[in-house]
């Protein structure tokens, strides 16, 4: 399909220096940067994200918050 769209110089003449650098169309260029936009909104892929990056690393949680929070989740209702 066809489509137009505007898009600022700086990151058109990026974009295109890109393509032509990977030897692809500016139609493929633009076709792959969206199918990756689109599946790195996909929520299994952010969750896969954020277990990698806490996987590497404890999460510590400051304690005075920590109490905050689950004083306020046992006031919730559910």
């Amino acid at each position: 399909m066809k489509t137009a769209v505007s898009l600022p110089d700086k990151l058109f003449r990026e974009a295109e220096a890109a393509a032509k650098t990977l030897g692809v169309s500016r139609s493929q260029f633009y076709a792959r940067a969206l199918t990756k936009f689109l599946e790195m909104r996909e929520p299994e892929h952010i969750t896969t994200q954020l277990n990698e990056v806490y996987g590497r690393r404890g999460a510590k949680v400051d304690p005075v918050l920590d109490r905050m929070q689950r004083h306020a989740l046992r006031k919730a209702d559910w």
